[in-house]
């Protein structure tokens, strides 16, 4: 949803200072004992899941400083402010030992959880830290409330005019890819009300990508059917319109939530993708370190927290995708930008004009 050229210009907003994206990096290198290359090199098996008992506990704690709980490979681990990690030992159901090293070594950490099962504070060295909140309460789809109704602002979008480029070295060739590829499935959130504008922006849910993205997409997905994976598309090549439609709907104190339609984005290229894995004995979605388009620091495609198998389905997604040419986007694990975006103008056809006019911009 972002737009690709403000990433990195959006992260003090996000994290507030420097000190705190260093933390999170320092982290990270802890909690995977490596960096991002090293971690695509050395997945291996897939971890074993997470104790269930243990699900309602992971997540983030704290008012002022944060506590963040989360699993690896089979322990449950504690860390305070973003810095090192301690192993706490399971003494009860839902009382853990903090070891004898770091801020409150040796002391118990009890979590009180509510009646659904999920942990509304824990207690360590006397001091409470309650649950945040960080994610979408429903575990579905963060909302934002239009500035104008949408359906106003779609005549708007489709009456206005895309930013003039200069000439593009290519030539679009936009191509579906559940036709190169009958085991991509598809979830077209903005062909459904369940987006972040709770509105239908897409009058048909497939996804569209130029043709070498597409079939680099394909190439990525027959790797992941040797791990037992497919790919999910939530959303491949967007029509100008759309962007412009999310922008004028998006309150100014939100903007960095969505693409400035005066620069357009990898979406309208038709060269970027949202996707995510499904197993492909059960055929369902597996479960990832946040939900999609949740836009919090859990959709960080670096964050720290979650289980050691969620953690792992990540960069298993991520290494399919690199391995094919694509960027990971730093601030949100489902999004990948293919690497010949920059050849391919701007487009604002419908998908219907797509399938009538191949190629049409």
């Amino acid at each position: 949803m972002r737009k690709p050229g403000v990433y990195f210009g959006r992260i003090v907003d996000i994290h507030r200072n420097a000190r705190d994206i260093f933390c999170r990096a320092a982290l990270l290198l802890s909690v995977l004992g490596a960096g991002p290359a090293a971690a695509q090199t050395s997945l291996g098996s897939p971890p074993k899941p997470a104790p269930s008992a243990w699900m309602g506990l992971i997540g983030e704690y704290g008012d002022g400083d944060r506590m963040l709980i989360s699993e690896r490979n089979g322990s449950l681990y504690a860390t305070v402010e973003w810095l090192t990690p301690y192993s706490v030992r399971q003494i009860s159901t839902d009382v853990f030992q903090w070891p004898r090293e770091g801020l409150y070594g040796g002391s118990r950490v009890a979590f009180q959880r509510g009646a659904n099962g999920r942990a509304t504070q824990l207690t360590v060295g006397g001091i409470v830290f309650p649950r945040r909140q960080i994610g979408p309460e429903s575990g579905t789809q963060l909302r934002i409330t239009p500035v104008r109704p949408v359906e106003e602002l779609r005549t708007i979008a489709l009456a206005a005019v895309p930013p003039v480029e200069p000439p593009s070295a290519r030539q679009p060739d936009l191509v579906e890819l559940t036709t190169l590829d009958s085991t991509i499935k598809l979830e077209i959130r903005y062909a459904t009300t369940n987006n972040f504008l709770g509105s239908r922006m897409y009058t048909q849910a497939r996804a569209f990508m130029q043709r070498p993205a597409a079939e680099a997409v394909v190439r990525a997905s027959r790797a992941l059917h040797k791990r037992g994976y497919g790919l999910l598309i939530h959303d491949a090549y967007r029509p100008w319109y759309v962007t412009k439609i999310f922008w004028d709907a998006t309150p100014a104190d939100k903007k960095w939530l969505v693409a400035n339609p005066a620069h357009g984005s990898m979406h309208n290229r038709g060269c970027a993708v949202d996707l995510t894995l499904y197993d492909l004995k059960s055929g369902q979605p597996v479960a990832m370190v946040s939900t999609y388009d949740e836009s919090t620091d859990r959709a960080y495609a670096e964050y720290p927290g979650g289980t050691s198998l969620q953690r792992w389905h990540r960069a298993l997604l991520r290494s399919a995708m690199e391995a094919e040419g694509f960027t990971a986007n730093p601030q949100e694990w489902w999004h990948f930008d293919y690497k010949d975006w920059h050849d391919y103008p701007i487009m604002n056809v419908t998908f219907e004009q797509v399938s009538a006019t191949k190629g049409a911009h």
